[in-house]
């Protein structure tokens, strides 16, 4: 084991630009100063000899006027000093001066004061020299029966660590500690000693738990965590066992502590299968979820209910408990509702999706009373979509959800409204029973609708499915009502000149009073513009429209009046009615085209509206059975092929689901019975607290390549020349949100390298934890140095250095091998992800940083070049397969991807491939990337741009 490898149990920060004293002042210091100067100068000593100074001259001085000393913050400098200084001499024999600090020690631990004896014990934890341990055994022992608690359990760590590491020297510790265990009285003491029977003798550890299972709800909650873990590492090791304890991992369910609850869930689902052991586990967790306040424990605890979730015998059990798990919506967390109501959605079934839908709705109504708050709207938004998806997957809930939601068409929040809007569009076209109840409720909130989007999607929604006489009358009604007075601009005119007075006329035809707000009226009177609030409110809300210029909505106006004109003249026999809507239709078209063309708007119509409003007023005015046949049979046909392509992809993620989910077996795979299983198969399993630990290290096992020696040796990296007189090589194993360095260091000369240090920097959003320490190279010898660099941002990083040292025996100066860049991969970072085409267009607007790549490549297939950027850069398509088939010479496709620290990367793929140039030309065009952040946009395009051409193999 090299020196970096050594065993690091205290951590001591050094400031960096601190002047190193010299030896001598020190120990002047030490020998003559006072109590403060002492303590400042062991400091000093203490972080010389972390950065790896040797002061030999100093061990008999503080051995001299240190130890005797009886001051707290002494000693405990003292432990430190005695901890990190080497004790032994080159040839490995154990220093003379160690004896006088053993007697010391065996004094310390036979002092008065607790903490001096508690601190001691911590120290002699630490300690790996078994000459130095003999003589204190006694009064080790000694102390498991002082009378303070702190003394105690210190006694028992350091009985465990010296049983472990020097069994000779305490042979029948198991039993000291049983008779211990049986007697005391403390919590935190039992829960040490019983976690060394647990490491040391499990057979005694299990004896105790026997004498004490029925009390086990009364003890303190570390102990408790201890036997959960006991109980979890037997039952698997030997599961006839299980019996004998699983009555107390349910009692453990019913615990105060909910550390205790939680462990003890995970537990109990480990050990059994049965549906009782499920669903007491999940109601657990549940529990947890509610009571809980931190939202970080919310949603680890709901991931646990998920990972219960994937199993499929597991599933029906959770369906029971829907109820339970929809009582996590009072949480105000975004987040945390958001996973909840997928799991419930995953959950729902036809036995359970009657309540669910009482629930979602009571939810969706509770969000309209409460007062705005910044979540509220996308909470409404996460309520609409779950609705709309049980609505699609159980057609009879639709009759219940429709009322209320329609209510959410006159919200302010567009997004809210635009996705109750998208489910009625759909629940209209799949449900025919359902359209008299969908018009007449749309009828009813058409004049309250606040925004024009969805004004327009509520026109088209009225025009396309209103198939009645008296529906299209009613159409025609609320439009001349949301229009008010035609036509328009006399109206507008005489209001302005006063002919018309608004407070006379609010009803029939409302007054418009932003006119102020155009150049042509700015010299009015200050009386005339402050009243502009009220005559805003009194405008109704097409013309509204309209006067702010915006002309998209009357080319759907007009769409809408010719599809419901053209039905009306099929419907009805009477010529004269007929020409009637026909004309007022025209009327209405044409004097919004006036408007339009008039001064008045704040922005004049543009030449594609006037040309579609033109196009309906000629289609009107001839009405063919060609354009009958287009204006209501077509676009209706395109919207069913559309939700037709959607539900298809819908049910194909589906089906991939949930051939995930179900496990296949084999028709020759061997059957396994537990009774004929052998003990040594049943410790296959992987132990659960293993993992849990090795997670929070950051040392999860990744799934490796097919050849795992392939894919590491894939990430070494050379630093140095194989001439030179240093070689070095890296591993660079990449965590979460660490990196760690294994750098192979090879003395090359035939030289000893003295004070050999791996000197780091990094460059980006990297950051060093901490200094190498520096070694000592025997010829052509070699050594490895760990580094670790902490990541804070998806950026691409850059770690270079040197490598100095100092050759034995020479008078020159330190000598120096400069390091090659170590460049970190973006890519480890990010990870495909999916999102809405909603979202992506709010957040392509949204986000500020935007870089554009160039293609540049040897790949002369469209659909090849895409996959190849998906594969480069981690990310995932969002354009369905079905636009992207065929060939047609171009293609566009939208990107994302989401990095580990919740940083969203946006790209859009815009090719084509030049015919002209023949069949072999490559593919050219553009791939836009946006960010929010300046780094994950130029990473992303410098990855795009180094990985664009295809390897030839």
């Amino acid at each position: 084991m090299t020196a970096a490898e050594n065993v690091c149990y205290t951590l001591i920060n050094v400031a960096s630009d601190s002047e190193p004293p010299s030896e001598v002042s020190l120990k002047t210091d030490l020998e003559k100063g006072e109590i403060k100067a002492k303590t400042e100068a062991l400091k000093k000593v203490i972080t010389m000899i972390l950065n790896g100074e040797k002061l030999p001259g100093l061990l008999m001085t503080i051995i001299r006027f240190v130890l005797p000393l009886q001051d707290h913050t002494i000693k405990k400098l003292l432990l430190v000093f005695w901890e990190i200084v080497p004790k032994t001499t080159p040839d490995g024999k154990l220093l003379q001066e160690m004896i006088l600090v053993c007697d010391a020690y065996r004094k310390d631990l036979q002092h008065p004061n607790e903490f001096i004896r508690g601190s001691t014990l911590r120290f002699l934890c630490k300690l790996k020299e078994s000459e130095l341990l003999e003589p204190l055994m006694p009064a080790i022992r000694a102390c498991l029966e002082h009378r303070h608690s702190y003394v105690r359990r210190n006694a028992v760590l350091a009985i465990y660590t010296i049983y472990r590491n020097f069994e000779h020297l305490i042979p029948d510790a198991p039993e000291l500690i049983h008779d211990f265990l049986v007697n005391e009285k403390d919590a935190s003491c039992k829960r040490n000693a019983f976690m060394m029977l647990i490491h040391a003798d499990q057979d005694r550890a299990l004896d105790y738990l026997s004498t004490c299972i029925d009390q086990v709800h009364t003890f303190g909650d570390i102990l408790q965590l201890v036997i959960v873990e006991l109980i979890y590492k037997v039952c698997h090791a030997n599961p006839s066992e299980r019996a004998r304890f699983i009555r107390c991992i349910y009692n453990l369910l019913q615990s105060s502590s909910p550390a205790v609850k939680y462990e003890a869930a995970g537990t109990l689902v480990t050990l059994s299968s049965a549906p009782t052991a499920i669903k007491a586990a999940a109601q657990c967790y549940i529990d947890l979820i509610i009571k809980e306040s931190d939202n970080n424990v919310k949603l680890i605890v709901l991931d646990r209910l998920i990972e219960l979730k994937e199993h499929p015998t597991h599933e029906r059990v959770l369906q029971d408990l829907v109820m339970d798990i929809l009582r996590v919506l009072s949480t105000p967390d975004l987040e945390v509702r958001k996973k909840t109501l997928q799991l419930a959605l995953d959950l729902v079934s036809s036995r359970n999706v009657e309540e669910l839908v009482i629930v979602l709705k009571k939810e969706v109504i509770k969000t309209n009373n409460v007062t705005e708050h910044e979540d509220t709207d996308k909470y409404r938004q996460l309520l609409v979509r779950t609705l709309h998806s049980c609505s699609v997957r159980f057609p009879d809930m639709a009759a219940n959800v429709i009322p209320v939601l329609m209510e959410f068409l006159s919200d302010t929040n567009e997004a809210a409204a635009a996705d109750v809007l998208e489910f009625v569009r759909e629940a209209i076209q799949r449900f025919d029973n359902l359209r008299p109840l969908i018009i007449e409720k749309m009828l009813e909130v058409f004049h309250s609708i606040k925004t024009v989007k969805i004004y327009r999607g509520a026109l088209w929604i009225l025009g396309e499915y209103c198939s009645t006489k008296d529906d299209i009358q009613s159409v025609m009604t609320e439009v001349r009502r949301s229009l008010g007075e035609i036509p328009i601009v006399e109206n507008e005119i005489k209001k302005e000149t006063g002919e018309v007075k608004p407070e006379e006329e609010v009803s029939a035809a409302p007054a418009q009073k932003l006119v102020t707000e155009m150049g042509t009226y700015v010299t009015q009177s200050a009386l005339s513009s402050s009243r502009p609030s009220k005559k805003d409110e009194d405008r109704p809300p097409l013309r509204g429209f309209l006067m702010d210029g915006d002309f998209f909505v009357a080319a759907s106006l007009a769409t809408t009046l010719t599809k419901v004109a053209l039905r009306y003249v099929a419907i009805v026999s009477d010529k004269k009615k007929q020409n009637s809507f026909v004309a007022e239709a025209m009327l209405i078209m044409v004097t919004v085209l006036h408007l339009g063309k008039s001064s008045l708007p704040k922005k004049p119509i543009t030449d594609d509206d006037v040309d579609r409003i033109s196009l309906c007023l000629k289609v009107l005015s001839e009405c063919s059975p060609l354009m009958n046949d287009i204006f209501n049979k077509e676009c209706r046909r395109s919207l069913s092929h559309m939700l037709t392509v959607r539900l298809e992809e819908e049910k194909l993620s589906q089906k991939k689901e949930s051939e995930k989910r179900n496990v296949t077996v084999q028709a020759d795979d061997p059957i396994s019975f537990m009774q004929l299983t052998a003990k040594n198969e049943m410790t296959s399993k992987e132990d659960q607290f293993q993992l849990s630990l090795l997670a929070a290290m950051g040392n999860t096992q990744r799934k490796e390549a097919a050849d795992p020696l392939a894919s590491k040796l894939n990430k070494v990296t050379q630093l140095t020349g194989f001439s030179d007189p240093v070689y070095a090589e890296a591993y660079v194993h990449v965590n979460q949100y660490d990196i760690v360095l294994d750098v192979l260091v090879v003395n090359q000369t035939s030289d000893t390298l003295q004070n050999c240090t791996l000197e780091l920097a990094t460059l980006g959003d990297l950051k060093l934890v901490e200094k190498p320490s520096p070694l000592t190279l025997a010829p052509h010898d070699f050594a490895n140095i760990k580094a670790n660099v902490k990541v804070a941002s998806t950026e691409n990083g850059i770690i270079f250095g040197n490598i100095v040292y100092d050759v034995s025996g020479a008078a020159s100066d330190r000598n120096c091998v400069v390091l090659s860049d170590i460049h970190i991969d973006i890519m480890d970072y990010i990870q495909p992800a999916s999102c809405t085409d909603a979202e992506f267009r709010q957040m392509w607007a949204e986000f500020e940083w935007e870089n554009k790549v160039t293609v540049n490549t040897n790949i002369t297939d469209l659909n090849e070049y895409l996959q190849h950027i998906l594969k480069s850069t981690n990310m995932k398509c969002l354009t369905p397969e079905k636009a992207l088939s065929g060939f047609c010479g171009f293609m566009a496709a939208n990107l994302y991807a989401r990095s580990i620290f919740g940083e969203d990367a946006l790209a859009n793929v815009s090719i084509e491939k030049p015919i002209h140039l023949g069949p072999e030309a490559p593919v050219n065009g553009h791939i836009r990337i946006r960010a929010k952040s300046q780094g994950m946009a130029l990473s992303l395009g410098d990855k795009i741009n180094l990985s664009q051409k295809k390897a030839n193999v």
